[in-house]
């Protein structure tokens, strides 16, 4: 299974999604994230990912190719407009849309912008976890998972 996330810049919520996909579906699952354009890491996003025992300074920030589309199983669009500007799926992908604010977005004391961030990690956290648990990553899943 190969899960790709797409975000506007690839920086923050794709990202984060990668992260604790990885961690989260181990050796289960391919993962891959890009964004419609790449706007580089985003530094706090990388921190409460560390806060969480999770280390995605090492993931690049790029753009989405025809290729990483053709690999991909699964396409998560992790904001609208990645969502409303997706390329063109080739047939038989499956995509579906989780509509996350951008914590980039957030204003206010660095403590204020953190605690945005952290809510943004666990809200993701949730649902890639929500999601692993829907696919049948490997024959130990006993047929209990639901198609996504």
């Amino acid at each position: 299974m190969n899960i790709l996330f797409l975000c506007t810049g690839n920086a923050c919520r794709s990202q984060i999604a990668e992260g604790w996909a990885r961690h989260l579906g181990g050796n289960a699952i391919e993962v891959q994230s890009a964004g419609i354009e790449a706007h580089g890491k985003n530094p706090r996003a990388i921190s409460v990912m560390q806060d969480a025992g999770i280390d995605i300074s090492q993931q690049e920030s790029t753009r989405v190719t025809t290729e990483m589309l053709e690999r991909a199983d699964l396409l998560v669009t992790v904001c609208g407009h990645a969502d409303e500007h997706c390329p063109v799926l080739p047939a038989g992908k499956k995509k579906i849309h989780w509509p996350l604010e951008d914590p980039a977005r957030a204003t206010g004391s660095e403590a204020e912008i953190m605690q945005v961030f952290s809510a943004a990690r666990d809200d993701i956290r949730q649902r890639v976890q929500d999601l692993l648990d829907k696919l049948p990553l490997n024959a130990d899943s006993k047929g209990q998972h639901e198609p996504v």
